[in-house]
């Protein structure tokens, strides 16, 4: 049986600031440090094949930290920036709160959560599905069909399109799917990928 566990980055310092982060590369605040070496601890039952991060270093520093804490720092790493997060155009930088005075509580959340629309100058869920799904498949699968314990530390946009698929979630239940920083997400697979169970460590 495959193990795959996917982690949300730690709380960055825009998470913080209340701020459409995407592509920008911004450092974890102090309390994404800790949640990430907290993450680290709920992983200690784990010895990992191999682990996937974005080329963001919020993603990567979570990583590291979190292999640090268990004692694994040296397993084989892949960096691409298929697993980054989500392209949010214009809204980069800005404060969510005052975003959606200007344009709307409904349409931030249109935004922010739907499957197909996109910020202005961004990208949707379906566009970052469109990266995420094809490396997931070319370069993660692989090693999970050879039984490997895989981690994956990714931002919530990624790894919601990933789960969407993992999960077969409609676009309804995507909506809803809400991923918090720094806590594990546990996957169990049979030989041909398929989920078997998955829960929050």
């Amino acid at each position: 049986m495959a193990r795959l566990l996917l982690l949300r980055h730690g709380e960055s310092q825009w998470n913080l600031e209340n701020r459409f982060t995407g592509w920008v590369d911004v450092p974890l605040s102090p309390r994404g440090i800790q949640e990430a070496k907290d993450a680290g601890e709920k992983l200690r039952n784990f010895t990992f094949d191999r682990a996937f991060t974005s080329v963001l270093a919020r993603a990567n520093e979570t990583l590291r930290l979190a292999l640090e804490t268990i004692g694994q720092p040296g397993i084989p790493i892949e960096k691409d920036k298929a697993l980054n997060e989500r392209m949010y155009g214009e809204l980069q930088g800005l404060n969510k709160a005052e975003t959606a005075k200007k344009y709307g509580d409904e349409q931030v959340k249109i935004w922010r959560r739907s499957y197909d629309v996109r910020p202005p100058g961004g990208e949707s869920l379906k566009d970052t599905a469109e990266r995420v799904l094809p490396y997931y498949e070319r370069a993660i699968k692989p090693s999970l069909l050879k039984g490997e314990t895989i981690l994956v530390a990714a931002h919530g946009n990624s790894l919601r399109a990933l789960i969407m698929e993992l999960e077969q979630l409609s676009r309804e239940q995507v909506l809803e799917l809400n991923i918090p920083t720094g806590a594990p997400l546990l996957y169990e697979l049979d030989e041909t990928g398929r989920v078997l169970d998955h829960r929050y460590l």
